[in-house]
């Protein structure tokens, strides 16, 4: 009986190998999905730093003399302007906070016929201008727009006899522009400012010691390189 049973079990196995190799097997595991590719993030742009740059651009205003005899004149100046900036900016979230300084030469000028029977030529001219104004902007990425304001210096030139006594002047100046940024260095803007250089009093080369004052509007574009 002992032997019976052995035979048997030995028979079963036999058989089930026999059925495990007729039935069919297994395919291959499939293939894994291609992992996904997460471009690297792109640099936030930064306003934050110091740079240096130059501006040109042209200014147009009035200048108006009064003298201690009650007569008055208001005429027209313009010219063009061209020189370097420097400053520096810090952002914080989009908010741009800085300080400007620029120096221009300019050949602002502007004359009318004047004195006793429109006989001298009244003039007024400067040959340089100056500004230091804080900067207030809101950044939209490399796009910035801003508001500033701040001190203006200019020499101040006036006569009526072919001379000229001259000032300088200080005075005050406010504005704003828009600025875009090309590269993480280099920007380009443009602005507008006001200018008000006050009033001169002109003793020597005017008629009737004459008090003459000056505003312009500037209209002018700018490089600037960021040195990080």
């Amino acid at each position: 009986m002992k032997r019976i049973l052995i035979a048997g079990a030995f028979a079963l196995a036999a058989g089930g190998q026999a059925l495990a190799a007729d039935l069919p097997q297994p395919g291959p595991p499939p293939p894994r999905a291609p992992a996904t590719y997460v471009p690297a993030p792109v640099p936030v742009f930064t306003w934050s730093g110091i740079y240096i740059g130059v501006n040109g651009g042209y200014g147009f205003g009035q200048s108006n003399w009064t003298n201690p005899a009650g007569s008055t004149g208001n005429f027209s100046t313009d010219g063009f302007l061209v020189g370097g900036t420097i400053g520096g900016n810090y952002q914080w979230n989009q908010f741009v906070l800085g300080i400007e300084a620029d120096g221009d030469w300019t050949n602002l000028s502007g004359n009318v016929s004047c004195g006793p029977g429109l006989a001298f030529t009244c003039t007024t001219q400067g040959d340089w201008l100056a500004t230091v104004r804080g900067r207030a902007g809101y950044a939209f990425d490399r796009f910035l727009v801003y508001g500033t304001g701040g001190a203006a210096f200019g020499n101040l030139q006036a006569g009526s006899t072919g001379s000229f006594d001259t000032a300088t002047q200080t005075g005050w100046t406010a504005g704003g522009g828009v600025e875009f940024a090309f590269t993480p260095n280099l920007t380009a803007k443009v602005e507008y400012l006001y200018v008000d250089l006050g009033s001169m009093t002109c003793n020597i080369n005017c008629q009737f010691n004459t008090s003459v004052s000056l505003t312009e509007n500037v209209v002018r574009a700018g490089i600037n390189y960021k040195f990080w």
